[in-house]
C-alpha cells in the first residue's frame, strides 16, 4: 500500500531572479516545512528540498533562476505521514479521519469520510454514502461527538435543519429551512497541517493525498 502523504504547503511566485520562491506553508510553524526532508509534488514523481529563508521565502535545491522558479508556481508539497511528529494518546491528524466509517447514534453506517475541508468558517467533513451521495457535516462536538481512530469509525449526529430567526410577519415554520449540502464544494487548501489535534473536534485543519 502506498504511504499516506500529507499536504504541507504550496509553492508560490518567484521572488527576485535567483530562484527564490514564496512558499505558503500549512505547518503550525512555517519554518518546519523545510525540516521534513525532501517533499514531493501531488503525483509523487518530483521531490523538492527546501531551505527556509524566513518571511515566507525559501530556496529550492536545483532551482537557480526566475524562469525555473516560475514553472513551479502552484506546485503542492506533500510529506509522508510517518515523517510527522507522533501523536499523543487521544490525539489525531486530520488525515487520520479520511477513510473512517461514519455511524449515527444507533450504530447505523452513514458512509465514510472522503475529505476534511475548511473554507474559513470552520472545518467540515465530506461524507460519501453507499450510493455515492455526498453529505457535508460540520466538524463540531455537537455533530461529531466521538472519533474512535483505533476502531476505524466516528459517530455523527447530522443536523436535520438550519434554523433562521423569524423575521417580522414570519411564523416559526417559515423560518426553519431544510439543510441542503453543497453539491461540489470548492477545494480550499488546509492549514496547520502537521499539528495533531485532540479527538474532540476543535477548529482542526488538514488533509491527505
Amino acid at each position: 500500500m502506498p504511504a499516506q502523504r500529507i499536504l504541507v504547503g504550496e509553492i508560490g511566485r518567484p521572488h527576485g531572479v535567483r530562484g527564490i520562491v514564496r512558499v505558503n506553508a500549512f505547518t503550525a510553524d512555517p519554518a518546519a516545512i523545510a525540516g521534513y526532508g525532501p517533499l514531493s509534488d501531488e503525483s509523487g514523481a518530483r521531490r523538492f528540498a527546501l531551505q527556509w529563508l524566513g518571511n515566507g521565502l525559501a530556496r529550492i535545491e536545483g532551482v537557480a533562476d526566475r524562469d525555473a522558479a516560475a514553472r513551479l508556481t502552484g506546485t503542492r508539497l506533500y510529506v509522508e505521514r510517518d515523517r510527522l511528529p507522533a501523536t499523543e494518546e487521544e490525539e489525531f491528524y486530520l488525515a487520520d479521519l479520511v477513510g473512517l466509517a461514519v455511524r449515527d447514534g444507533s450504530g447505523a453506517t452513514l458512509g465514510s469520510v472522503r475529505s476534511v475541508e475548511d473554507y474559513g468558517a470552520g472545518p467540515f467533513l465530506t461524507v460519501i454514502d453507499g450510493e455515492g451521495r455526498e453529505l457535508l457535516l460540520p466538524f463540531t462536538r455537537a455533530v461529531v461527538p466521538q472519533v474512535i481512530i483505533a476502531e476505524g469509525y466516528l459517530v455523527a449526529v447530522p443536523p436535520e435543519a438550519v434554523v433562521v430567526p423569524p423575521q417580522p410577519g414570519e411564523t416559526g415554520e417559515e423560518a426553519t429551512l431544510p439543510e441542503t449540502p453543497l453539491a461540489e464544494p470548492v477545494r480550499a487548501l488546509p492549514r496547520r497541517q502537521d499539528a495533531p489535534k485532540r479527538t474532540g473536534p476543535r477548529g482542526v485543519r488538514g488533509g491527505a493525498a
